[in-house]
């Protein structure tokens, strides 16, 4: 299990965090990582024009499923640093008429590429890992939900590319 006790907020746009320590409280509602994670999806050309200023981006993945940023986290509790990049994807999991993990797999690694590089190479951040999750309802980083559906993957960055990492 990971102690949220090892991790600290990813640094963002300036000196300012992407998410305060202890994560945002709910995705986008939280805060304050809403208006930081907001601006550099604007500056990197991911926000959807057509949202109001209350909803969050949905980001664009293969599946065309809704994909929202909930908060970006700098791990070092495996003994390296890792960073987090949390998704809500509410439309995730085994029942039918769900979107599921093969699917989801190619929008995670959709998501490393147009998502994390640019916002590690933005920040001057240089993980040992990144790992990307979706879960189709905000659960605190840690903490256990039975009845929520997660899908994580985890690379290593090579370049500018990331590579999958099978455990």
């Amino acid at each position: 299990m990971i102690r949220a006790t090892g991790t600290r907020t990813a640094r963002a746009i300036g000196a300012a965090p992407a998410a305060p320590a202890g994560g945002a409280r709910h995705a986008w509602r939280g805060r304050g990582c809403g208006l930081v994670l907001g601006v550099f999806l604007a500056q990197s050309g991911l926000a959807q024009a057509e949202r109001t200023a209350d909803e969050p981006p949905s980001l664009p993945v293969p599946s065309g499923q809704d994909v929202f940023l909930s908060e970006v986290l700098i791990d070092n509790t495996p003994g390296e640093i890792w960073v987090r990049f949390r998704f809500l994807a509410p439309r995730i999991g085994s029942d039918a008429g769900k979107v599921g993990y093969d699917v989801s797999a190619i929008d995670m690694d959709h998501l490393c590429q147009s998502l994390a590089v640019p916002y590690l190479s933005r920040h001057d951040l240089d993980p040992a890992r990144v790992v990307i999750s979706l879960s189709d309802r905000a659960v605190t980083f840690g903490a256990s939900d039975p009845e929520a559906t997660q899908f994580f993957e985890a690379y290593r960055l090579e370049g500018e590319r990331c590579i999958w990492e099978g455990f």
